[in-house]
């Protein structure tokens, strides 16, 4: 069924149209909440606690067009609220498999997890909604609530951080950060 059906069905209180949304975007939203807690367990409650806030508010959604981003809004409010109570380090080995992959691949990816993590906040939500999100600059400006140049302004200073941090290489996974901008 279209999404956008599925959407309007939500907003009209079809709490099955809303179920299948949320398994339609699941897989987005779950790694989107890991890349802010670093864990499983924290970034699944981070999931379930979206769900059940978007839930109580999909009626308030005025326009269809843009359920996902402001589902990505909850769920990125429910991180923030998850990493305050939390306020610890994230422990290194539960942020990837240990176990898969090259060596050399899951250090970049342990670099570059780590790098984001110490991004000021405001950097860490742009880079993470455009380059792991794949979310265009307007996308991100209004599930940051800032002007589209503000966005870019966050993205291009979250990039230089992470060139930084990351000692001036970019990250070798599918894509590198700097081939986005």
């Amino acid at each position: 069924m279209n999404e956008m059906k599925l959407v309007k069905r939500a907003i009209k209180g079809n709490k099955n149209a809303f179920e299948e949304l949320l398994v339609i975007h699941s897989d987005q939203l779950y790694r989107t909440a890991f890349l802010y807690v670093g864990n499983r367990e924290d970034a699944l409650d981070i999931v379930q606690e979206t769900a059940y806030k978007a839930l109580l508010a999909v009626g308030q959604l005025k326009n269809e067009r843009f359920f996902l981003t402001w589902l990505t809004k909850i769920l990125i409010h429910c991180a923030f609220d998850v990493m305050k109570k939390k306020k610890k380090e994230i422990p290194i080995e539960k942020i990837i498999d240990l176990s898969s992959g090259k060596i050399e691949k899951r250090d970049e990816h342990l670099d570059l997890v780590r790098a984001i993590n110490q991004l000021k906040d405001h950097y860490r939500n742009a880079v993470i909604l455009f380059y792991f999100q794949d979310l265009p600059i307007s996308e991100v400006a209004k599930i940051m609530n800032v002007p589209e140049n503000t966005a870019k302004t966050y993205l291009h200073r979250g990039k230089n951080q992470l060139k930084k941090l990351l000692g001036g290489v970019a990250y070798n996974g599918e894509e590198t950060i700097s081939s986005r901008v």
